[in-house]
Order: C-alpha cells, then structure tokens, then sequence
C-alpha cells in the first residue's frame, strides 16, 4: 500500500486518532465520509452525512477528534487540482499529517467485508445501519487497511467495537464557536481556565475523554440527561457512594489502552511484542480484581452486574497465578511477568523458571561476597537500562587511596552514592536476559490460547471501559457541584436562569462574580443587549452559553435556579480579529460567520452575536445588524444580540418578541479633581442602555487631550438622533406578553392555587403599568391635534 504524506508538520501532541475522509464526486458532491480509529481504543466510528459548501460539519468533527493524521484519496490532492475539502482541511489543520491514499482502497465492498470480520457480535447492528452508506464504508476500508501496513499488526476477529455516530444525535456546536466560549482551549495562554477545565475532575484517561467529547457535542435527548443528572443528585446525596466509587476509579487503568493491545494481534512475533501481551493480560486481571468495588448508584445507565466479568476472571485464573497483579517498579513488574503463568502448564517454562531463579540468587550472593571482600555496605540495584547493578552509599565509607578497587567497573557517581558493576555481574545479567526470552515466549504462546478464550467475551470489556468513563465524567461533575454553588436544571421551552454566574469567570476571580437573570421565551425569543465598552455584554452572553451546554452535558449549573430548552445547535460571532491566514478583514470574517449562522440556524438553535458590523461604516453597520436581526427574528431560535448601535432598540418597537436590556453603569465625581468617573455594576436591567456617547466617555478615561475630547463631542451631539416610541405599539407589546406568558403559565405551571393565584396578581399589575407607560403619550399626542 502506497501513501504520499502531503505534511511534515509534527503532529498535535498526544493525539492518537486516525481519520479517514472521503466526499462523493459528481451530484454526489458534498456527501461526505468519514471513519475514524483510536489507537489507544479499538472503537471504529463510522459518519456518512450530507454538508455545505463550506464544509462547516467536516471541520468541526476533525477538531472534535484532534487526529494525528487524516487519510484522503490522492485525487483530491493531485498537482494543480486541489478539491475545496482538501484546500480548507489543510488550512484548518497546519500541524497534522495528511496522507495521501490512492483511490482504488476506498472500496464499500471491502469496507462491508472488513466490518463484518472484525466486528464484535454484540456491535452487529451497525451494519444494518451502514450498509447502504457507501461513503463510510469506503473510508473504513481504507483505514483499517492503512492500519494494517502502519501498524504491522492486525485486529483479531469479532473483537471491535464499531458504531455509526449520524449528526443528529448531538447538538452542533462548530469549531468556531467552540473556540470563541473557550470550551476546551484558552485563547490566551494554556491555562486550565476553560470549561473542560471548570468541570475535569476526572481519574481516568477515559473520563477525560468523554467529558471532553461531551463538552464538544452536548446531548440533545432529555431522558438521558435526567438520568445523568439524577445519578449527580445521587451522588451528592451519599457521601459514602461518592468517596468509595471516586476511590475505585482511581485505580483503575486506561481500560481503552488496554483492550486495544489485546485485540490486536502482530504480524510477526518479537520478544517485545510477547512481553507487552503478558504485561497486559496481568493489568486486565488487575482491573477485573477491582470491579466487585463499583457499586454502581441506582439510577446509573451503566449497570455491571448483568455482565458476567467473574467468567472472564475465572478463564484468566485458569493460566494466570492468583497474586499475580500489576505493580510500579520495573524489578517488580518484571518478576510479575516472569511468575504470571500459573505452574505445571508447561514443563519447559517451569525450568527456565528455576533457572532465572537460581540466577538471581546467584546475584544477590555475589554482591553479598563483595561486600565482605572489601568491607562495604553493598545491595543490589535494578534498572530497565542496565539489568542487575550494585549500589554503595557513601555515608561513612572511607574508600582506600580515595579510589574503589578496579574490580568495579562502569562508575557512576550520585549525591550520596556509587553505582557500578563487575565483569561476572555482567556475565549475569546477559544469562538472566537470556533466559527471560525464553520465559517470555513460552508465556506468550499460553497466553495467546487465553486471549482467543476471552475474545468471545469482549463485549464485556468494552461494557466496563463505557462504564468507568461514564462514571468518572459523572463523579467528576458531581465533584464541581461541592466546589461551586450550583443547582440542578430544569428542561422545559423556556431559558430561564436566575443569579447565573460565569463559570470560568466564578474559578478565576478571587471573589463571587457578580450574578444575572436571563429570559428568554417563544414570546420574548430575541434580547437586544446594549450598554458602555467593559461594560460586561460579552461575558454575560458567553456565561449564558456556558449554562446551556453544562445543562446539556446533564451537569448542574451555577445559579439559584435554572430552566432550558434543548438547543439543537450553539451559534456564536464574537471577537474581532483579523485572519492573517486565510487573508480576511474583520468585516470580511463577520460576514463569514454570520452567514453560516444564518444558512444553518433553525427554529430550536440558540445563537450569541455580539458586537456585529463594528468592522465597516456606522451606517453600513447598522443596516447590516438590523438586516441580519429581522432574518433571525423569522426564525423561533434564542438570540442574545450585544451591540453599542442604539437604534437597534427601535426593533422593540417593530416586534413583540424583542427585548431590550442594558449593563447598568453609575457615575460618581472625584471628590479631588471633581472629574466624572464611570462605575461599572455589571448588572443586566431592562430597557434600552440610557448612556450616550459612551465610548467618549471610554477615550476621557485614557490620555486623549481635553481639547481633542472636546470637539469630538461637539460632532456627536450634531449628528446623534433621539430615539422615537410609539404609543400604539406599546400596548400591543402589553397585550402580546400577557398573553405569551398566560400562555407559558397554562404550559408549564407547577404552583398550588395560591401561588398561581398571586403569580396572576402580579401579572395583571405588570400589564396596567406598561399600558399607564403608554397613556402619556397618546394624551400628548390628543392635546397638539
């Protein structure tokens, strides 16, 4: 098998994943493929789904799996005949290796074959699922077969685990939005101050993993995010489930590491290879020793006791000695290696047993004659790098003529002590080497019988590394909860957050940051946020962002209380920047990424704009803003939309459904210079922002001279407009949220008689306010006719 590596670049550090990626040619265009494989997880995931033109999906799923390497067919890349898929995944993607496959191994023929040896009979439904999905298909046949040249090794039959992961599963989060919220990386450094950051707490490297994967692509079903939140409440509730099942999973070891050496089978055996097996059939017997220490809480999806690890221990105990176990330290892992095969199951074995035996001891007996021989304290040592060593400790040892004697050989001096060898030790430890082959490989031959016995139960492995990752994810979002404040959500067709914090925000600052209300409805479904630079509009829109996801991943949230509806899709356009890369402006990058928004949102998205239109002409910008917001106000979507463009808050006018709301600020004077100082509270109020001209206000803060200041505000006062309300259209608001929320309370109400019958009260008065609001207006307007 052929492949040209297209980058050099190294690849991002510590990934693992191999990613195959093909898009159909022709009216098939924009079909894409895609199959993916961990090597530290034998889990084949397969995708087939239908993209843009801008390939958004592609992109967010490579960044998602963070590969080392992504395979596409060689016309894709042919001189002079880039495809567009190809051009953007190498911008995308700088630092990762893209290997160029020629075409004719992307066969759906023998991607069927292959999925039908190597699957797993428990994971057999997939290929009900995939078997008209060419595409996948084709990509898994080329992956798997590259796999096998790479790796010079192969999967064992019906030993992997394969799935069919489609789009519609999770919520979309694209990587662009992913970076802007900081949900895995930190735009600023390389700081923990993200959300994975906030809420890993985790043990395992596969707990990590999945609260990462779910971080990135939120839950979108209700039910299963009601039972990850009830097994956190039930954790929280029992201190003594908490602490012993948090005890447990530290010990365990990276179960996906493990199964993916065991299912794979080598080429050609070496002594490595045959060590390496040993090694990790004595950590699986380790791990399955801790499983009776799960007690799984009730209401987990993750039940163990209905798979029946105990024959799979017991198969492993047939062969493997009963104390045998997985310890730290290369001398003791090496004797665990050497005893793990049970007695009396070969003969040969047994005596190159006794003879390693004999060996040591005769070592151990030589460093003891030395040591009488010259009078020191000596003991023997044990390295990977130099086998069996001696070791002398300098405390109180007066060496003759200052030198040892030159018997000892190969010196190595430290703090406090010698390390060295003889010519016999040497001799020793090339004997005991020698040996250890044969031990190994006579091992290796038992243990390979073994591993074909416990392949026929390896859906039971896969169960408990799904089970222990899913467990320390929920230990470890159940961990967050005793550290911050927070309470559990609710799901209903309202966003309603009361006293919400930022999360990062609330781990970075020394201090409770300050807290805000959010409401957003069917009826009040776009909030128009104004208010002064550093006033607080993006954090507050990142923090409402931030619940939502937690929300959906089944974490609690922190605020006093918390209701969601399920987002099918999180949008955001933050930041201003220029793309040196790709050669964009920041207007140019806006309209990229409010024209993705606006060609993907759909009536359940949630979608955070903040700041558009700030790259162009105030006019162009406030036509572009008012254009974009009448698109969005068509759609049923959650908008928060920050903007410093005032007359925006006209559209509250125009449309029922638009909320204005402002950051609060206070003016205070120096009670020295008597200077006006600008105060800011933080806090989101209702109505639009009543501050004017104040980014002026921002520029006096700075060493801008007076004069300068001056004049520019003599400008703004000629050119600034007043804000006009119509009293007509103010009643209409009042009708229209009455009756939106008597319509909500008639949904979703859960209060007794007396409550609902003060909530209605309180209503009712609400609504006479906002219509008196109105009288005023119209009076004025009967006294000039």
């Amino acid at each position: 098998m052929t492949g040209t590596s297209v980058s050099s670049v190294s690849t991002t550090s510590g990934a693992s994943v191999i990613v195959a990626v093909v898009e159909g040619r022709g009216l098939a265009r924009g079909e894409i493929g895609m199959a993916s494989i961990d090597l530290k997880c034998p889990e084949l995931v397969l995708s087939q789904f239908a993209d843009t033109g801008t390939y958004a999906k592609v992109i967010t799923r490579l960044h998602i799996l963070m590969p080392m390497e992504i395979l596409m067919p060689d016309t894709a890349s042919e001189k002079g005949k880039w495809t567009k898929l190809f051009k953007l995944i190498t911008e995308n993607f700088p630092g990762v290796n893209l290997t160029a496959i020629q075409r004719k191994y992307y066969n759906e023929k023998k991607g069927m074959e292959y999925i039908q040896q190597l699957c797993a009979p428990e994971f057999g439904t997939v290929l009900m699922e995939v078997q008209a999905k060419y595409y996948c298909l084709a990509t898994a046949a080329a992956l798997l077969k590259y796999l096998e040249f790479i790796q010079s090794s192969f999967y064992a039959a019906k030993s992997l685990k394969v799935i069919f992961k489609g789009s519609e599963q999770t919520a979309m989060i694209d990587s662009a939005s992913a970076a802007n919220l900081e949900l895995v990386v930190n735009n600023r450094d390389n700081s923990d101050y993200t959300l994975l950051g906030v809420l890993n707490h985790t043990k395992t490297p596969g707990g990590t993993r999945r609260l990462r994967s779910n971080i990135l692509e939120p839950l979108l079903d209700v039910d299963t995010i009601t039972t990850r939140l009830d097994a956190i409440q039930e954790l929280l509730q029992n201190e003594e489930l908490f602490f012993g099942l948090k005890n447990a999973i530290g010990h365990f070891l990276d179960i996906d590491r493990l199964l993916s050496v065991l299912v794979q089978i080598p080429k050609q055996e070496t002594a490595q290879a045959a060590e390496s097996k040993i090694t990790h059939v004595i950590q699986l017997k380790h791990t399955l020793d801790l499983v009776p220490q799960l007690r799984v809480c009730t209401c987990c999806v993750c039940i163990l006791f209905s798979y029946r690890f105990d024959i799979i221990l017991e198969q492993i105990k047939t062969v493997v000695n009963y104390d045998t176990t997985y310890l730290k330290g290369s001398l003791n892992m090496r004797t665990q290696k050497c005893y793990a095969v049970r007695p009396n199951i070969n003969a040969f074995l047994d005596i190159a047993r006794r003879v390693y035996t004999e060996i040591v001891d005769d070592i151990a007996g030589l460093v003891n004659n030395l040591g009488e021989k010259y009078g020191f304290l000596l003991r023997t040592s044990f390295s990977t790098t130099r086998g069996f060593f001696i070791q002398m400790k300098l405390d109180g040892v007066v060496l003759p003529e200052g030198k040892l004697p030159p018997e000892f050989i190969k010196v190595t001096k430290q703090k406090n002590s010698y390390g060295f060898t003889t010519a016999d030790l040497i001799k020793m430890n090339g004997r005991c080497d020698e040996v250890l082959r044969e031990i190994f490989h006579m091992s290796y031959v038992v243990i390979c019988q073994l591993l074909t016995t416990i392949h026929e139960h390896i859906h039971c492995l896969y169960k408990l590394s799904d089970t222990v990752s899913m467990l320390d994810m929920l230990l470890s979002l159940a961990n967050a909860c005793t550290i911050s404040d927070y309470v559990r959500p609710e799901f209903t067709d309202t966003l309603a957050i009361k006293q919400g914090r930022h999360p990062i925000l609330e781990r970075m600052a020394r201090q409770q940051p300050v807290s805000n209300n959010t409401y957003i409805s069917e009826g009040s479904n776009f909030v128009i946020v104004t208010g002064p630079n550093m006033s607080g509009k993006s954090t507050y829109l990142k923090q409402v962002a931030l619940c939502q996801i937690m929300a959906q991943i089944g974490s609690f949230v922190p605020a006093e209380y918390a209701s969601f509806r399920i987002a099918d899709q999180i949008f955001t356009r933050i930041g201003v920047d220029d793309d040196f890369e790709t050669n964009s402006s920041t207007f140019m990058l806006e309209m990229k990424e409010v024209s993705y928004i606006i060609h993907n949102a759909s009536d359940r998205s949630l979608t955070i704009i903040d700041e558009l239109g700030r790259g162009t002409s105030a006019e162009e910008g406030i036509g572009i803003c008012h254009s974009v917001c009448e698109f969005l106000l068509g759609l049923k979507a959650f908008t928060l939309f920050a903007t410093h463009f005032l007359e925006l808050c006209q559209l509250a006018s125009l449309y029922p459904n638009v909320e204005n709301q402002h950051m609060e600020v206070q003016h205070t004077r120096n009670r020295d210079s008597g200077a006006e100082q600008v105060v800011y509270t933080y806090l989101l109020s209702r109505g639009c922002a009543e501050e004017r001209q104040y980014g002026l206000r921002a520029a006096e803060m700075t060493s801008l001279p007076p004069s300068i200041i001056q004049e520019a505000k003599l400008v703004a006062c000629k050119v600034s407009q007043q804000l006009l309300q119509d009293a007509a259209n103010t009643r209409q608001r009042a009708v229209y949220h009455l009756a939106t929320r008597l319509l909500q309370t008639a949904r979703n109400s859960r209060l007794d008689p007396e409550s609902l019958r003060m909530y209605l009260k309180g209503l009712k008065k609400q609504y006479e306010t906002e219509l008196q609001a109105a009288a005023p207006a119209r009076l004025s307007d009967t006294v000039e006719e």
